[in-house]
């Protein structure tokens, strides 16, 4: 055993000889010509839909960035306009914005104009078409507090039943509400059924529902 290791360690790995040399960088040349020949071949084949992909991809990109960079200018420019026409008192101003923003920054501006010059139409126009819920139903029990002397207490029901869903801020406000222009009336029977609606409620404010049982 000891023999056959000494013997291995004296065999050598065999040189190569230079004609072998030769053909190893001939068969490199030639695989290196046949390589350039596919790359060439591939891109004259696609060349023109990757330089079209590549100029796509960085015009969505550029457009994107210029689009988030605009963006902010946007609201930029629209959070001034706002703060100056505060300021100002200036409730064209706030209409303008209104009309030509969107979201909360909408109904807020229009609010605001409401606020200055006590046009209840802001009101209405806000409780019809503003932009969200918040602000559509801030304006419906405005317009209550304004109008609901003179509507009867099915009217006041009607008009605030957009407000009767947990989803609205002014849910429990608006159950109460009812239920005092029932009792205002007379309708006991009518006011008691929103009154229980809240006194039942584990999640009505507190002094929303003692408001509710003292008036139970």
């Amino acid at each position: 055993m000891a023999n056959m290791l000494e013997r291995n360690k004296k065999v050598k790995t065999p040189q190569k000889t230079y004609q072998e040399h030769a053909e190893d960088a001939l068969y490199r040349e030639v695989w290196e010509d046949v390589n350039n020949e596919k790359t060439q071949q591939f891109l004259k084949k696609y060349g023109n839909y990757i330089i079209a992909g590549a100029l796509v991809v960085m015009i969505i990109v550029t457009g994107i960035q210029i689009g988030v960079r605009a963006h902010r200018a946007s609201k930029m420019a629209t959070a001034e306009n706002y703060e100056t026409a505060i300021a100002n008192t200036d409730v064209n101003a706030l209409v303008g914005i209104a009309k030509n923003t969107s979201g909360a920054t909408a109904d807020l501006a229009m609010f605001n104009a409401y606020t200055l010059d006590k046009d209840v139409a802001k009101l209405d126009e806000l409780a019809k078409d503003g932009k969200t819920q918040e602000f559509r139903d801030l304006a419906r029990m405005h317009v209550i507090t304004i109008r609901g002397d003179e509507m009867d207490a099915d009217a006041v029901e009607k008009y605030l039943a957009p407000l009767n869903t947990k989803k609205s801020p002014f849910y429990y406000t608006a159950s109460l509400t009812i239920a005092q222009k029932y009792l205002s009336v007379g309708n006991r029977d009518a006011a008691n059924k929103w009154l229980d609606k809240i006194i039942s409620d584990s999640d009505a404010p507190a002094v929303i529902k003692s408001d509710a049982e003292s008036l139970r």
